[in-house]
């Protein structure tokens, strides 16, 4: 039963995901990148990627993460299999070599929060591959909320127009010290929480 309704749930989210349309501001980097956006917007963010080209995302090993990579899969994305919680050096170092040939999406406040809080590891994995980092802003003009989620999570509606802000390249020196990636941290985690897009 189960599965059967796993399966209804994936084909479900996919239809409706192609009635979704798209409003871009500024333009994904067509180099090797690192592209982040919150975890809230995840379903935004990757079918947005999925029109673009191929691309890395990367998804929880949990049970919610096999849905996604279902999903995924169907949006014709590859995948990288890891969590900030329980393997971070594995994970760090997967990013890393993916990141030198291809684009690689990540949610950089997941898999569970804190919510809107940037965590250091998509800034340090484009340092140390040497490739550009770009974040992206999400509005979902349309969409369910659910409210009891650690980070109330959005899935658009039907028909919805989703809003995309994409920053230009953010390039880490390699001769960064510590307090500089922080820095950079710091800085992008702001801007990724500025007022909202309109």
């Amino acid at each position: 039963m189960k599965k059967l309704l796993k399966i209804i749930l994936i084909a479900l989210l996919n239809l409706i995901s192609k009635t979704w349309k798209f409003k871009v501001f500024g333009e994904i980097n067509t180099n090797p990148t690192i592209i982040i956006f919150w975890h809230k917007y995840l379903l935004s963010g990757w079918k947005f990627l999925s029109r673009n080209g191929n691309y890395y995302a990367v998804v929880s090993p949990s049970r919610d993460g096999q849905y996604l990579v279902d999903l995924l899969t169907k949006w014709k994305l590859s995948f990288i299999r890891g969590s900030s919680d329980k393997n971070r050096k594995e994970l760090l170092a997967q990013i890393v070599h993916f990141a030198q040939f291809n684009s690689v999406s990540l949610t950089p406040d997941g898999p569970r929060g804190p919510k809107f809080k940037l965590k250091p590891g998509s800034v340090v994995a484009a340092f140390r591959a040497n490739v550009p980092i770009q974040f992206v802003k999400i509005k979902n003009t349309k969409k369910i909320k659910f409210q009891k989620s650690w980070d109330n999570f959005e899935i658009p509606l039907p028909f919805s127009t989703i809003l995309i802000n994409v920053s230009a390249p953010i390039l880490v020196s390699a001769k960064a010290n510590r307090d500089e990636i922080n820095s950079v941290i710091q800085d992008i985690e702001q801007k990724m929480n500025d007022e909202q897009i309109n």
